[in-house]
């Protein structure tokens, strides 16, 4: 993601500093749950949260332990205007750092974790949760950190909120809230939309071996905080259900006979044919349905998919595009649901 991507105004930055900078996007709701008068930024790195929140709170205090990402950070708060933040370089854990502090409304961190890892671990962020919340519970009781949105509910040893965020249709940001910021167990928001979900116990989702005459596919943010009972109970209407659709161990469509609509929902179908799981027959109904060319999703080998998919799409000189989802037992033939003005 380039600057003019993440930001409206061309930051100062190195590489890094960039690349894992929050967008502004994101910057600016963050800032707005967290809105308070005396707020502490934890690895503040080049200030692209910085400067939302001292655009929401009275005095921000903004902490980094690299000198070159602090003196970024300054410049960049000039840049859009905010003149209410204390630059502190240091290591947050040092007691001395943490005895200039007043007594604070919220602790924010975005703590360092490894670039790569091959299963993201909540033990490799630094420094560490535990440390950050004992080093500072005697200047605050809110606290906020920003974690790998890869990790999922059950690997988060914390009594705490975890808010996943999805920007564009992609996962984003999963930010924790402790204590009187935590409003439940797990959230989802889809952002530019900010329309947002709680955790409320609602049980088990409904599950269909049919699909009906539309289908939708979840915000990712929904599924990784694993409201999809929720989704379909905000979803459901009078006596029409809506119903959880598996296409395989890792993917499931949201299904009713109803036509829906939420930002929510990230991809919306209808439903247009069912038919084997063979070449022969998908590109017969392919030609059938008057469709252009197939998006594939769902089970198939990555190793054959344009063999396959040149294959189904083979003499195909329609106007459909179609999105194509295979399971088990069956391809399912779905065309995109288009607003209309």
């Amino acid at each position: 993601m380039k600057n003019k991507d993440k930001f409206t105004k061309s930051i100062n930055s190195d590489h890094d500093g960039l690349r894992f900078a929050t967008p502004e996007i994101v910057a600016k709701y963050r800032a707005s749950r967290l809105k308070c008068d005396v707020l502490a930024d934890i690895s503040c790195g080049i200030g692209g949260q910085t400067i939302f929140f001292a655009k929401e709170c009275k005095k921000v205090y903004a902490i980094e332990i690299d000198p070159v990402k602090i003196e970024h950070a300054k410049k960049n708060c000039q840049l859009y205007g905010v003149d209410n933040v204390e630059f502190i370089c240091g290591d947050a854990l040092d007691p001395e750092i943490i005895h200039k502090l007043p007594e604070l409304d919220v602790v924010f961190s975005d703590p360092a974790r490894p670039p790569k890892e091959e299963r993201r671990l909540i033990s490799s962020i630094t420094p560490s949760i535990e440390d950050m919340i004992n080093a500072y519970s005697s200047r605050t009781k809110g606290f906020a950190f920003e974690v790998p949105p890869q990790l999922t509910p059950e690997r988060i040893p914390f009594d705490c909120e975890m808010e996943y965020l999805s920007l564009n249709g992609k996962i984003n940001r999963l930010t924790l809230y402790f204590n009187h910021l935590k409003r439940c167990n797990r959230s989802a928001i889809t952002l530019p939309s900010e329309e947002s979900l709680c955790s409320s116990g609602t049980g088990e989702i409904p599950e269909s071996e049919i699909m009906k005459k539309f289908a939708y596919e979840p915000e990712p943010s929904v599924v990784k905080a694993d409201l999809l009972p929720e989704l379909a109970e905000k979803m459901s209407k009078g006596d029409n259900k809506t119903y959880l659709f598996r296409i395989d161990s890792k993917r499931s469509l949201m299904t009713s006979d109803e036509k829906l609509k939420s930002p929510l929902l990230k991809n919306q179908y209808t439903v247009l044919a069912e038919t084997k799981v063979s070449v022969e027959d998908i590109n017969r109904k392919l030609k059938e349905l008057n469709a252009k060319n197939a998006l594939i999703r769902g089970k198939i080998n990555p190793d054959n998919y344009w063999n396959f998919r040149n294959r189904i799409e083979a003499g195909l000189n329609g106007d459909k595009a179609i999105h194509l989802y295979i399971t088990d037992s069956s391809a399912i033939i779905c065309e995109p649901l288009v607003e209309k003005d």
